[in-house]
């Protein structure tokens, strides 16, 4: 990732509640209406050979209930017939039955290495499906929850290799060509990888554009682009502009190349080898002074050299060439008591009096990266004590000490997480290069959720013990990641439900959700002012708004396929039943 700009996500901190109290369990009855289905969804359950934690990641947790987030309250799910069967919702308490809206033309039952079929809304008249074979489809379906002028029409399909789940897609218009890319993900054999799980990720970035053929206008693939990685994407999303692509993964990911562009890669290695040299000088330093040693040539004589000190800088030329060294000071110096000699004929060393003892420099001339630092045991052992209160291989003997060491043991359950760290990147999609990349570190991945359609995906990420929302902003480099809102506790509440299977929130922020795999739906509401008067009993304080947990169970056996989550309503797709539960009343 060499030349990536290395960011951080800067939470505001208005969205942060610190004196936030805990949810409280409520009692209040929570509407619930089930809908039973003409035909089962089309479940694909793992197979044999796909044993792996990434195939249960991709295939074994895929939610199979679509949410439009075009059109308010509309979801979509395809039945083991292959139709593609809508739900749209204009009142709970007149549900219509599940209306066909497109049957795929393939006979699924005839495919035994097929995966779940998989849709994705790329804008509000364009919807990019795949059957789980192998075979894309583009449709052009119109304005989508109108039965007057929705119509869905295939104008591109065409198969593209292995099976593949769609994991996003975008449409946009650029020099005025209309294009749809698609991302495609698969979990393929390795036959190099013997030592890991024998498999690897790719994600496959492909764009079809219309074209215009002796007046004959139609859509065909314009560019593929394969991405390979170690580990399935928590979240993998094109710009709206189809010029970039975010991915956060545990592993990292990086494009396929060519045989062009690998020449030219292996070129541009090699070219920064090459640049890569010795370091110009070494320095080190104590509390008072720093030395700095240069090599020279043989042939240089004390009359060649010319050192020039002043309180900030200094320079240092050979022979009236051009300076060696040559900038400003970390810190001033003593400059008329500075001094140079030179040892054995073969190196100069330079010794600089620093003007305020104590502070150590983290570098010797500003900006200038072609130095060593070199320290000595004595510092080395010195850093090694000044950190030795921050960490223990035993139990803390003294806990009230003033300093105590951080201990593993003392952390919760809830605290461990199964993955080192992850990282979120960006790519460009014309040099196929990363451009940004952030170390996540211990923010565990835990969701995302499209809060504007128009707009790239958010995502949802702990944050000690709160979840905090990213709405990520391509055409903002200055901002590229906003931070838009925070759900208290969540973090740390979503890791004691140990058989949680989704997760999601509502696009107005008012409530997260999540559900286990079976039955039990978990609902956190935002804090709200109370109409009646509460008080602290511990503190004797009143209580001006309270955060409420409420919990539904469901009438059903069967596990949960799907989770969707709108401003009112949860949606819960079972194998033969979709759950509408009343969140919030609407407007």
């Amino acid at each position: 990732m060499a030349g990536a700009a290395h960011c951080s996500l800067q939470a505001k901190r208005l969205l942060l509640d610190p004196k936030f109290e805990g949810y409280k369990l409520s009692l209040e009855p929570l509407a619930c209406y089930q809908l039973g289905l003409d035909a089962a969804v089309a479940e694909v359950k793992l197979r044999d050979d796909q044993y792996t934690l990434d195939h249960m990641r991709a295939f074994g947790m895929y939610n199979y209930l679509h949410l439009d987030s075009w059109y308010q309250d509309n979801v979509y799910y395809v039945d083991q017939f292959g139709r593609v069967m809508n739900v749209s919702v204009t009142l709970d308490t007149a549900l219509q039955k599940p209306r066909e809206v497109f049957r795929l033309p393939t006979d699924l039952t005839a495919y035994d290495n097929r995966l779940c079929a998989s849709v994705h809304f790329s804008s509000s008249t364009w919807v990019t499906l795949s059957d789980g074979t192998g075979r894309l489809f583009l449709i052009k379906s119109g304005k989508r929850g109108n039965t007057a002028s929705e119509k869905w029409e295939i104008v591109f399909n065409e198969e593209l290799g292995s099976p593949f789940i769609i994991a996003h897609s975008v449409s946009f218009v650029k020099s005025d060509t209309h294009s749809v890319a698609v991302l495609l993900l698969r979990v393929e054999k390795d036959e190099l990888d013997t030592k890991g799980s024998g498999f690897h990720i790719t994600l496959e970035w492909v764009t079809i554009a219309e074209i215009s053929k002796e007046g004959d206008r139609r859509y065909e693939i314009f560019k593929r682009r394969v991405l390979q990685g170690k580990s399935v994407p928590h979240y993998a999303a094109i710009e709206p502009s189809g010029d970039g692509l975010m991915i956060v993964s545990y592993k990292p990911f990086k494009f396929v190349q060519d045989e062009d562009n690998k020449l030219e890669e292996e070129n541009d290695d090699a070219k920064a080898a090459n640049e890569k040299k010795d370091p110009l000088y070494y320095w080190q330093q104590s509390e008072d002074d720093v030395t700095i040693t240069v090599h020279i040539p043989q042939d240089i004589t004390k009359d060649d050299i010319k050192v020039r000190f002043s309180p900030d800088n200094i320079c240092v030329t050979l022979k009236e060439q051009p300076p060696l060294m040559e900038g400003k000071l970390y810190s001033s110096v003593d400059h008329e008591s500075c001094t140079w000699i030179i040892k054995d004929n073969k190196s100069l060393e330079i010794s600089l009096i620093k003007k305020s003892e104590g502070p150590r420099w983290p570098e010797l001339i500003i900006g200038d990266t072609r130095g060593e630092f070199i320290m000595d045991s004595s510092q080395c052992s010195e850093i090694a004590e000044s950190l030795m209160h921050l960490t223990s291989e035993v139990m803390n003997p003294n806990p009230e000490k003033e300093n105590p060491p951080c201990n593993a043991q003392e952390l919760e359950e809830c605290d461990a997480f199964l993955e080192d760290s992850a990282s979120l990147c960006r790519f460009d999609g014309d040099t196929l290069k990363v451009t940004h990349v952030i170390n996540l570190g211990s923010n565990q991945y835990l969701f995302s959720v499209v809060v504007d359609p128009r707009e790239m995906p958010c995502f949802c990420l702990r944050h000690d013990v709160d979840a905090l929302l990213w709405q990520p902003h391509s055409d903002q480099p200055e901002n590229m990641w906003e931070h838009i809102a925070t759900f208290n506790a969540l973090g740390y509440v979503q890791a004691s439900k140990q058989d949680k299977k989704f997760m999601a929130c509502a696009p107005d922020y008012s409530y997260a959700a999540l559900c286990e795999c079976l039955r039990r739906v978990f609902i956190y509401r935002q804090p709200t002012p109370l109409s009646t008067v509460l008080y602290n009993r511990k503190e004797g304080r009143q209580v001006g708004q309270v955060a409420k947990q409420l919990v539904a169970t469901l009438e059903a056996n069967d596990p949960i396929l799907g989770f969707q989550a709108t401003s009112e309503r949860l949606f819960v797709l079972t194998t033969k039943t979709l759950f509408l539960i009343k969140v919030n009343p609407g407007n």
